[in-house]
């Protein structure tokens, strides 16, 4: 399908017809990124940054990799230190 790039305020923009963005998935937010020449949509993953965490921390353990990389240390000076 080829449809024209459009003015809208002080952007471009073009229109999705309602079938297109139902075939793909996508509704009230996209994420968008070039690839290759390519502008590319798709559907908006959740903003949960450390979605998933919890649940490698769980393997990691049973696993039993799950030591410190580096010993425990202080500083010299923090015996004097008073919070």
């Amino acid at each position: 399908m080829r449809t024209a790039i459009r003015k809208i305020g002080n952007s471009q923009g073009v229109l999705i017809p309602k079938p297109l963005l139902a075939e793909a998935g996508l509704e009230a937010q996209v994420d968008m990124v070039v690839e290759n020449g390519a502008l590319i949509l798709r559907p908006a993953r959740a903003s949960q940054p450390r979605a998933g965490w919890a649940e490698a921390a769980r393997a990691l353990a049973e696993a039993g990799d799950d030591a410190l990389l580096w010993p425990e240390f202080a500083n010299a000076e923090d015996a004097e230190f008073e919070w």
